[in-house]
């Protein structure tokens, strides 16, 4: 279901397209061709970062692991006027992330980069994009996690047949699904899941900052009377410190909902939120586009039009 990379030096984290660099090829390396100092350095920090390859099992991964080797990424900073200039700390850098990324291991699933994806979270965070197509954006990139969500749900087998009478064997969801949007941004993604799923349940809680003490406070949660027999696709698009995550779990957790069986879906985390979620719940799974030190927070002002 998901294949790993082990990365000798740096990783990208934030799915940075991979650049093999372990072992120096003759036949692709350039004459004068600098070759990055990192290249071969270190390996003492090793790390693990699992990439979703639909359902393909482990045992299909190439034994070349010198092919996989991480080199060569850069972190995906939001910079200024292209200078590299990064809003991140200093902590939180590609080492950083590689050690996270070790720690968390298969917890912390993030969809394959290609030119799509990249494009999306691109406008997205793009303070000029016109409300339009920041939407438009999020929706597609919204589609794409919820898709990739269903595809963690168990399946069964099931025999069909055909208009000219074949016999079919496939496959079929199995029952027991249900959605939980974290109010008011995890609104957003309700729509691409039904999309995918017209029947699903789908619960809500509002969590929101207690004005005195500064901590997430629970208002309001409304689920399916039998949650706690359910898989929960948990959505929230944006983890920033993962406060709010964590008080949504504690919820469905009193509802008898546990952590193994709950799915966050998200589209941008940072290294913190996710290693906060997965610190205080480590059978809990989360599936983003992107792990980076700066979250796109204005996300819910501006798809709901109150940025």
């Amino acid at each position: 279901m998901a294949t790993e990379l082990r990365c000798l030096e740096t990783m990208p984290c934030h799915n940075q397209q991979v650049n093999c660099a372990s072992t120096q090829n003759p036949e692709l390396q350039q004459a004068g061709e600098l070759i990055p100092d990192h290249a071969g350095g270190n390996s003492d920090f090793a790390g693990k970062l699992t990439l979703l390859r639909g359902r393909v099992s482990s045992s299909s991964v190439p034994a070349e692991r010198d092919s996989q080797a991480c080199g060569g990424a850069t972190l995906n900073s939001e910079s200024n006027g292209g200078t590299g200039n990064s809003d991140a700390p200093a902590s939180d850098s590609l080492l950083g992330d590689c050690e996270l990324s070790r720690q968390i291991g298969a917890q912390l699933k993030l969809l394959p980069m290609n030119d799509q994806i990249r494009e999306l979270q691109t406008i997205i965070r793009d303070k000029t994009a016109s409300r339009g197509d920041f939407m438009f954006s999020a929706d597609r990139l919204i589609r794409l996690v919820v898709e990739e969500g269903l595809n963690q749900l168990p399946y069964k087998e099931c025999m069909v047949t055909t208009p000219t009478g074949y016999k079919y064997e496939g496959v079929k969801f199995e029952k027991g699904n249900c959605g939980v949007s974290i109010m008011r941004s995890g609104e957003a993604m309700e729509q691409g899941l039904r999309d995918c799923c017209r029947s699903i349940r789908i619960g809500k809680i509002l969590i929101q900052s207690d004005e005195e003490t500064q901590r997430a406070k629970v208002y309001y949660a409304k689920f399916p009377p039998d949650i706690y027999r359910r898989k929960v696709l948990l959505m929230y698009p944006i983890l920033s410190t993962g406060n709010t995550v964590i008080e949504a779990v504690k919820v469905l957790i009193e509802h008898g909902v546990q952590p193994s069986v709950i799915i966050l879906l998200s589209l941008f985390s940072t290294p913190h939120g996710a290693k906060s979620i997965i610190q205080e719940f480590p059978e809990i799974t989360i599936l983003t586009t992107e792990v980076h030190p700066v979250a796109p927070t204005h996300f819910g002002q501006k798809y709901f039009g109150t940025d």
